[in-house]
């Protein structure tokens, strides 16, 4: 009796190696131990503590290919194949192996039909590759024409890409009138638009200012613009002082200027420029030289 209970004890001890420790006895099985070659077997491990990877299973002639693991029942499967004909052992751990058994394909001379190597068969063009390269061919054509055409009409196409706009060739006072003039012919504050009539107005006469004068009034506050244009031409502020502080007065005191005050402002506008272009303006010599500069530029 105590000689049966050893025996039974080793023989649970021997269950508890690397395949059933901590956890029962694993289980490892092939589907077929025997293959032909190039087939495919698949080795199931169930209960293991550790399971094996795929590197650790490609040995000795053998491969393993892919695996798949069954979490419900704790069973990992490994397909694995084998291109060496005979017995190999797939080694699972120190102490456990299994055999796979690997038969070569036999041929038989005597029956079989031996032929020579088929001939290479011609296999027609699609429709899409016929496309493809028509679609080549014409994108290579129109590339070649393109360059021909540059090249053949190279005067033409310089003129038009340094073609700039006319030069205007009026004088900066001559600019200024011609839009006070325009704002006088759209009535903006005869149609209730007093506020954008008092700002073209004065924006006008800081362009002028500007153009005329080399003083950067469109970036100046009224006061710096008058400040800067009395050292050049005293009487000339006169006018400018109107026409600033009646525009202040509409665009910050939201004022209502009277019919006769936006036709005073015009006037003054029109008498302010050429009160100052009188003062500042350059002879007939520097004048031209001007214009050509200022053309070259554009």
């Amino acid at each position: 009796m105590r000689k049966t209970i050893i025996i039974g004890l080793l023989g649970l001890l021997s269950l508890m190696g690397p395949w059933g420790e901590a956890r029962g006895q694993a289980v490892a099985r092939l589907s077929a131990d025997t293959i032909a070659l190039g087939d495919q077997t698949t080795l199931s491990i169930h209960n293991a503590l550790n399971y094996p990877s795929t590197e650790m299973l490609t040995q000795n002639g053998i491969e393993a290919l892919r695996q798949d693991f069954d979490t419900a029942s704790r069973t990992q499967y490994t397909v694995l194949t084998s291109f060496e004909p005979g017995e190999h052992w797939l080694k699972l751990s120190p102490n456990d192996s299994l055999p796979l058994v690997v038969t070569d394909v036999e041929v038989d001379s005597a029956t079989a039909e031996l032929r020579d190597i088929a001939p290479l068969q011609r296999i027609p063009y699609t429709f899409w590759e016929i496309f493809r390269w028509v679609l080549l061919a014409l994108g290579v054509a129109a590339a070649v024409f393109g360059v021909w055409w540059l090249l053949t009409h190279r005067k033409e196409v310089q003129q038009v890409l340094t073609k700039s706009e006319p030069v205007d060739t009026r004088t900066p006072a001559e600019r200024a009138l011609d839009t006070l003039e325009e704002l006088r012919r759209r009535q903006l504050w005869q149609s209730g638009q007093v506020k954008e009539y008092h700002t073209e107005l004065t924006d006008a006469v800081r362009r002028f200012i500007e153009e005329s004068t080399g003083i950067r009034a469109t970036d100046m506050t009224s006061d710096e613009t008058m400040e800067a244009v009395t050292s050049l031409c005293p009487v000339a502020v006169g006018f400018l002082k109107g026409i600033f502080t009646t525009a202040d007065l509409v665009k910050f005191a939201k004022s209502e200027p009277l019919p006769h005050e936006h036709e005073a402002s015009l006037k003054a506008a029109v008498e302010f420029v050429n009160t100052l272009w009188q003062t500042v303006k350059p002879e007939e010599g520097e004048e031209k030289a001007a214009q050509e500069k200022e053309g070259a530029h554009e």
